[in-house]
Formats: C-alpha cells, sequence, structure tokens
C-alpha cells in the first residue's frame, strides 16, 4: 500500500492544504510533503493523529476493498464431471453471492442429482436438447429455448430421455450447487 499517497489523496478530497493538515496534526509541512512523496513514514501514533484530523480510522485507511469481477472466461469457469452429467460453476465462488448460475450438461439417459427441499428459487433456460423435471411427484417436458422456475419446496432433478446431450443453464437463490 502507498501510505502517502492514500494520505494525500485523503487531504485533497477534504480539501486541505499540506500547511491547513500540518497544524492539525501538530506536524511539520515538510514532514507531511516527505511523507506523501514515500521520502518519510510516520509511526502509528503519528498515522493515528494524521488519519484522525482526516477525519477516518486506522481500520477505514488500511481496509483494501478488492474489484469485484464482473466477467467471467471459460478458462475461469470450474468443471466438475459426474456420473451422466457435467456441472460447470459459470462465475467462480459465486457460494458467497445472493445467486449462483451453473451450466449443467446432461448426457443422454442420465440424469442430475437431487435437489433436497429448500427455502430456495431456481431458474433453468434449456440451452440444448429436450429434458424433463421432475418436481416433486410432476414431470414436466422442456425443450430448447424453453425456461422453468421454481422454488425449493419439493425435491426436484433434471432427467434426460433422450439420445443426445442436453445443456441448462440452471441458477439457484441462494446458492445450492
Amino acid at each position: 500500500m502507498d501510505i502517502g499517497y492514500k494520505i494525500k489523496q485523503l487531504r485533497l478530497k477534504k480539501g486541505l492544504t499540506l500547511e491547513e493538515l500540518a497544524s492539525r496534526c501538530e506536524l511539520t509541512k515538510g514532514f507531511l510533503s516527505q511523507m506523501e512523496r514515500n521520502l518519510t513514514s510516520p509511526s502509528i501514533a503519528t498515522l493515528y493523529d494524521i488519519l484522525e484530523a482526516l477525519g477516518t480510522t486506522l481500520g477505514e485507511f488500511f481496509k483494501e476493498e478488492k474489484e469485484e469481477k464482473a466477467v467471467f472466461h471459460r478458462e475461469d469457469f470450474f468443471v466438475d464431471e459426474r456420473d451422466g452429467y457435467t456441472l460447470s460453476w459459470i462465475v467462480p465462488n459465486s457460494q458467497k453471492n445472493e445467486m449462483e448460475p451453473v451450466l449443467i450438461e446432461i448426457q443422454p439417459g442420465m440424469k442430475t442429482f437431487d435437489v433436497n427441499p429448500n427455502d430456495g428459487e431456481e431458474f433453468g433456460y434449456v440451452l440444448e436438447g429436450r429434458v424433463t423435471l421432475v418436481n416433486g411427484d410432476k414431470e414436466y417436458g422442456i425443450k430448447k429455448g424453453e425456461t422453468f422456475y421454481l422454488n425449493g419446496k419439493s425435491s426436484h432433478y433434471i432427467r434426460n430421455d433422450r439420445k443426445t446431450a442436453a445443456k441448462i443453464l440452471w441458477i439457484s437463490t441462494p446458492p445450492l450447487f
């Protein structure tokens, strides 16, 4: 972390000159100038005084916010090949998010795992093929270009009764895969 640069940015944001900040912290203008240019480093006590004069705390000052990634590429995906289907997490670490999108490719004559009853909601879009959604004791045929939306109150899974693979974009909230 570039402490000097960050202090200078806070000072400028507050509209303070070096002289004004120096006066508030009981430091010299020269010391602050050297510190902002990383020619010297403040002690913890001095840094605390400077940050207090700038209206922030040590915790806030050192808190680094990671830039959230917005675009994901194929090489970012995590792929898990299971018996009869492939599950691809297309947004890595989405378990920490409100929703979790996955791409599922189901081989002919196979099915996904059973999703146990839960308090969430799920949405699916059939990208390729034709599948059967088994939700509790009901079955729904869904073909390419069609969607499903359900709450998780019943156990459910998707089955592929066809002779070609099927691909589904499946989004759940909260994450459950």
